[in-house]
């Protein structure tokens, strides 16, 4: 169990960022990753949908050997983790959550902003975590997912993938934001963009290393850390016919 890779699965690309922080931490560890290529986006399908995507993403990681699945989407998680867990109830699920909680702790302004696919609002989590750990804090909501068809494109920068960041972090902080939290596992990717445009005035909350952090509590907590391994790194796409 030991020697078994981590599974991922997203809705495309911007999972790797989730996968590369827990390399990164666990540089032991093997890894498969599933980028749901075909079915991109999943922030505007039905929850229902996405349920049944998730359930074929874990066998497929199941089938390959894994011996945890991270949930590396925002809206999977939101709308799928309650029951991939209750299905697979031996199975180790790490899934993602809006990093509200840092946000509000850290906010001078007691404003931050909230950058996540339609999906990702509407689920449990997103509004447990606000309810939880952002009652003294103005949360504002703004939907992105023109994000993700950037990031999968590959248009980290230039002039329209700088428009279409400009016109959705600006409102954020002339509202007086002074965290932006990066709500959906693709935008981390535009990052470096952001951060230009940002200039200073706020700061960006990216939960990668926090949930890198949590599949080592949990493999540790089951005694299932990889001596000695990482070097295998199965990246699997659908829509493209290739598997390497």
């Amino acid at each position: 169990m030991n020697t078994a890779p981590i599974g991922f699965f997203d809705s495309g690309l911007g999972g790797l960022c989730i996968r590369d922080a827990v390399k990164k931490l666990l540089p032991h560890e093997d890894t498969v990753y599933i980028a749901d290529s075909a079915n991109c986006p999943y922030g505007n399908k039905p929850a229902g949908e996405i349920v049944d995507l998730a359930r074929g993403h874990v066998r497929t990681l199941l089938g390959k050997g894994c011996k945890m699945v991270v949930v590396a989407c925002n809206t999977a998680t939101a709308a799928a983790i309650d029951t991939l867990r209750a299905e697979w109830p031996d199975l180790p699920f790490v899934g993602m959550e809006p990093a509200v909680k840092p946000a509000a702790l850290r906010s001078k302004s007691g404003v931050v902003g909230v950058l996540a696919t339609q999906g990702t609002f509407h689920g449990r989590l997103y509004r447990e975590t606000c309810a939880r750990c952002a009652r003294k804090t103005t949360v504002l909501m703004c939907v992105a997912d023109e994000f993700v068809q950037l990031v999968e494109r590959g248009e980290l920068d230039g002039p329209r993938a700088e428009t279409v960041v400009r016109a959705k972090i600006e409102p954020l902080l002339a509202a007086g934001a002074d965290h932006l939290v990066l709500g959906c596992t693709h935008f981390p990717h535009l990052a470096p963009l952001m951060t230009r445009l940002v200039a200073g005035r706020a700061e960006l909350v990216d939960p990668s290393a926090a949930v890198a952090r949590q599949a080592k509590r949990l493999l540790v907590a089951r005694d299932a850390l990889n001596p000695a391994g990482g070097q295998m790194h199965a990246f699997i796409r659908t829509g493209l016919k290739v598997e390497s």
